[in-house]
């Protein structure tokens, strides 16, 4: 059965949905109430609100603001609350069952250790207390009849200079927990070639490592990230759109770089909401996630910073499902070119696909196809 034969999943359905987050950070994602508890417990006396429901209303507000810039200074509030053992452990805990309880059966999220040291803690605590967040917050959603599996990437700042650090302390704790390494942080003035020496460094460990490319910055970004940095993947890439020209009558030509990235299969982790935030596409029904999906470049689906964005990867699909009038087969494609592109070992991501994506995609169009001939029988009877 095509996918055209599918109607557009419903709400409930696309919360069922396994689904794979690849781009979402730590500390843009934390529960405006547990902001505002960790805020009295630690002293802090800086957030703009201290009612829950109206501090995450500031948050998206503030940074709605198509800045990329603007939208970073509101990290300055959710890192003042994220200096203890305690709070990390928490909000990492907090993310995984959040993410659990959104259908999400695999995810990778970020964080920069180097931003978590003002309460005294070293790196190396900053990185094993999150890291027992995670599991903390795997056995909750265990408990809670739900799956879900979380690996960290450690993020070094791009206007900073400690990104070998960063680097070599992502590959100490590849095997408990952390999968890759990141950098992060306005693109303008920044490009990833200033933090050559640590990607070398990884790639002479055989270590994974995505690179914010191609969000605020265009072309020039991407091309440093893939070809003098050797990339993994493309944290957002979202303007490679730039390197794609669509004539009048609907003929598409992919300059050579955009052509490199589809022929390579460079995974882009799109990330909707937050796009139109920082400027980046003007509208849902605009993003070229739409055309990109066509031209079967390896998109991915993400919610970069979910209190910021005040969105979830469920509420990323809807968006997508009433823009482009995807079906269940559609969010199928996203998951597993977001499987496919996951900084674990090959078997166990083939047994992700395998044994938890497509099966569960399979019992949600089994409903599908069981509604639709209850309905066909009824309007024959």
């Amino acid at each position: 059965m095509t996918s055209q034969t599918y109607r557009s999943p419903t709400a409930d359905q696309i919360r069922r949905a396994p689904k794979v987050l690849l781009h979402d950070h730590l500390d843009g994602g934390l529960r405006p109430g547990t902001i505002v508890e960790l805020a009295r417990e630690t002293g802090y006396d800086g957030l703009p609100e201290t009612e829950p429901d109206k501090l995450g209303l500031w948050f998206r507000e503030a940074a709605d603001s198509g800045s990329l810039e603007r939208y970073l200074e509101t990290f300055a509030h959710t890192c003042a609350v994220m200096q203890t053992r305690d709070a990390l452990f928490r909000v990492a805990a907090e993310c995984a069952e959040d993410l659990a309880s959104d259908g999400v059966v695999y995810a990778e999220v970020r964080y920069a250790p180097e931003q978590h040291l003002e309460g005294g803690l070293s790196l190396e605590e900053v990185v094993e207390a999150v890291n027992e967040g995670f599991k903390e917050g795997e056995r909750r959603a265990r408990q809670a009849g739900r799956r879900i599996r979380v690996g960290a990437l450690l993020t070094a700042m791009r206007h900073a200079a400690r990104a070998l650090e960063i680097a070599e302390l992502a590959n100490r704790y590849r095997d408990s927990g952390v999968v890759g390494f990141d950098i992060a942080g306005a693109e303008a003035g920044f490009p990833p070639t200033r933090h050559l020496d640590a990607f070398e460094f990884l790639k002479r460990e055989n270590n994974h490592f995505t690179i914010h490319a191609g969000e605020a910055f265009g072309l020039p970004s991407i091309w440093q990230a893939l070809q003098w940095c050797g990339a993994d993947r493309l944290g957002h890439g979202v303007r490679i759109i730039d390197d794609i020209e669509v004539a009048e009558d609907g003929s598409v030509t992919l300059g050579r770089l955009a052509s490199y990235v589809r022929d390579k299969r460079v995974p882009l982790e799109l990330c909707p909401s937050s796009n139109l935030q920082t400027g980046a596409a003007a509208s849902i029904a605009e993003h070229p996630i739409g055309l990109l999906r066509k031209l079967h470049f390896r998109a991915t689906v993400n919610t970069d910073n979910r209190l910021m964005s005040g969105t979830s990867m469920s509420r990323e699909f809807e968006l997508l499902v009433d823009a482009f009038d995807y079906t269940l087969d559609d969010m199928q494609w996203f998951t597993v070119n977001a499987m496919k592109s996951a900084f674990i070992p090959f078997d166990e991501r083939l047994a992700m696909i395998n044994d938890v994506i497509k099966p569960g995609y399979a019992e949600l169009k089994s409903e599908w196809l069981f509604t639709q001939t209850a309905t066909t029988s009824e309007s024959l009877g």
